[in-house]
């Protein structure tokens, strides 16, 4: 199994190279309208912008850069396939323009276009992202009527384009299988609120770049691949940046493009991605670990499991999880300058057999009679049964 993974330092506004309807999924985060950090980047696309900030005009300039987006937006929704999902990270801002303090909220103003645009909005995520600094509040302090809100989240917004994604080949049904989540990581994935995530530091090579980036974490990317594509699909992401969904497609056994229009970044990018064979297959591990840990909790509650996962012999909660089976990382290269090609191992390898086959729950097998037998039919013959 391969995949592979492209890169192009250019305005996302413009993905000629791209042909309709071929992307499965949109993971983006792009610069928020109204955040300073980002107000040369606008204003050099649209130099109207940095005037009308000048002049204290705060909605117009917020229009204008929403109108850089929006052109990005039109070309999404022109290349995701039927039944594919775009999922956009996304912050409000709040600023003082012209001795006003205010709220401009940008995810309202992106859902919006998007709905213009087609786009069936479904349910979205807060991600909340607390900050410890002691001086959270804002305005006049602890005196009414003019403290404000300290915002502490961001929204991921989830939209679709068209109906329902259909899965008609043989083919495309085995990748759907194999890309299953587990039953306790759908419980966590799934929530509308996000809290144990953090902010990602920024790993970049000079001051001036690190203030333009706001790097999403590679869990955040890693969960809404998991979630929303499987094995074999195109990820895009028109605001790569330090390449995070590109390194967490990579992770997760999908294609990927990316789209960045800030050149100073490409060192950053392209050290992530070469580095991420080890980090990739560690998320991996955990993933595993953490089902085991999972296991032998909900056996100590005196729970039965009647399903068993086949390539890692392992109980499971629901039959939809039997196939399930994540490619390890074999190795990384770079191809040319802004391409690369990921392979990947096609059974367990011996470090997650190990994991999966390495607890022993000293008697506390309550997997179904019927669970064991597919246990037994379905263990390959290099591995050993989870249960002695």
């Amino acid at each position: 199994m391969e995949s592979r993974h492209q890169i192009h330092f250019s305005d996302s506004r413009s993905m000629e190279a791209l042909p309709g309807e071929s992307v499965a999924l949109l993971v983006t985060s792009p610069p928020y309208p109204m955040i300073e950090m980002w107000d040369p980047a606008f204003s050099r696309q649209a130099p109207h912008i940095a005037s009308a900030l000048k002049a204290g005009q705060a909605q117009e300039a917020f229009e204008r850069m929403h109108r850089i987006l929006d052109a990005v937006w039109e070309e999404a929704f022109r290349v995701l396939k039927r039944g594919g999902i775009a999922c956009i990270n996304v912050g409000d801002a709040t600023r003082t323009v012209d001795s006003r303090f205010s709220l401009f909220p940008n995810h309202a103003r992106v859902l919006a276009f998007l709905q213009k645009l087609g786009f069936t909005p479904l349910p979205c995520i807060l991600w909340r992202k607390q900050t410890n600094a002691p001086n959270k509040f804002m305005g006049s302090g602890m005196l009414p009527p003019t403290a404000y809100v300290t915002l502490e989240h961001e929204y991921i917004l989830i939209v679709r384009k068209g109906s329902h994604r259909a899965f008609k080949t043989d083919e495309e049904k085995r990748l759907r299988r194999e890309s299953a989540f587990f039953w306790e990581e759908r419980n966590t994935w799934f929530s509308d609120v996000w809290t144990d995530l953090k902010g990602t530091a920024q790993d970049l090579p000079d001051e001036k770049t690190r203030k333009r980036s706001g790097a999403f974490p590679f869990e955040l990317a890693y969960r809404l691949i998991s979630m929303f594509s499987i094995k074999g699909d195109t990820v895009l992401d028109p605001f790569a940046g330090m390449g995070t969904t590109l390194s967490a497609a990579m992770a997760c056994g999908r294609h990927s493009i990316g789209y960045e229009i800030d050149g100073t970044l490409r060192p950053a990018l392209v050290k992530r991605i070469e580095g991420i064979q080890d980090s990739a297959n560690a998320r991996i591990l955990k993933r595993l670990e953490d089902h085991v840990q999972f296991i032998g909790k909900h056996l100590d509650r005196g729970k039965t499991l009647k399903h068993f996962n086949g390539p890692y012999q392992f109980p499971v909660v629901t039959r939809q999880e039997t196939e399930l089976f994540f490619n390890e990382l074999l190795s990384v290269e770079k191809k040319t300058e802004n391409r690369f090609e990921v392979r990947y191992l096609e059974k367990p390898s011996a470090n997650a057999m190990r994991v999966t086959t390495g607890h022993a729950f000293d008697g506390r097998d309550k997997v179904s009679p019927a669970a064991s037998a597919g246990r037994n039919s379905r263990k390959h013959p290099t591995q050993r049964s989870l249960f002695p």
